[in-house]
């Protein structure tokens, strides 16, 4: 969230509701969770940590000020950083399988309940986005964002089926089932 707030900012200053808003523009339906207080909460991390800065800037008569937000020469650097990395997000489901190794090897939870459980939220989430995808006024870049969060949903559910075949065969302690 902090780099994205961070090249945001690097178009342009702004206060934090404008950034808000530049970002559900930018991200359609995948921003819409996006609360005012989230994004406050990263620009004072930000401050802290030396990337940006602030100043008041008068309201209009029927406005308070407002705080605008600028980039440092150092959250300039790191902006650019970032999109220079050529990196792909590690899979939350890599953790998810530790959590399945590590539970049933302590004999806390049967693996498959917790695929089960697992990929009733993932299913929840793929219907979300598939919903969203309909919407035809939809801005095409968010269109196709949104097509890829589908695809990485429908994946990570076939990977579940495959971790729930695995664990179905085992005992829950992920030894071979009869031996």
């Amino acid at each position: 969230m902090q780099d994205v707030v961070l090249a945001m900012l690097a178009k342009e200053p702004a206060h934090g509701y404008e950034l808000r808003s530049r970002l559900r523009a930018a991200l359609g339906p995948l921003g819409e969770a996006m609360n005012a207080g989230q994004i406050y909460v990263t620009l004072t991390r930000l401050g802290k940590a030396g990337l940006v800065t602030s100043q008041r800037a008068e309201g209009l008569p029927d406005r308070p000020e407002r705080r605008v937000y600028v980039l440092t020469p150092e959250g300039q650097q790191r902006v650019a950083t970032w999109l220079a990395e050529v990196n792909w997000p590690k899979p939350d489901l890599a953790e998810f399988h530790l959590k399945l190794v590590a539970a049933a090897t302590a004999r806390l939870a049967d693996p498959v309940t917790l695929v089960d459980a697992q990929r009733r939220e993932v299913l929840r989430r793929l219907r979300d986005a598939q919903r969203a995808a309909l919407d035809r006024s939809m801005d095409p870049v968010a269109g196709l964002l949104l097509e890829g969060v589908v695809l990485r949903l429908r994946a990570d559910l076939e990977w579940l089926e495959a971790c729930e075949r695995l664990w179905a065969q085992h005992d829950p302690t992920g030894r071979k089932a009869g031996a």
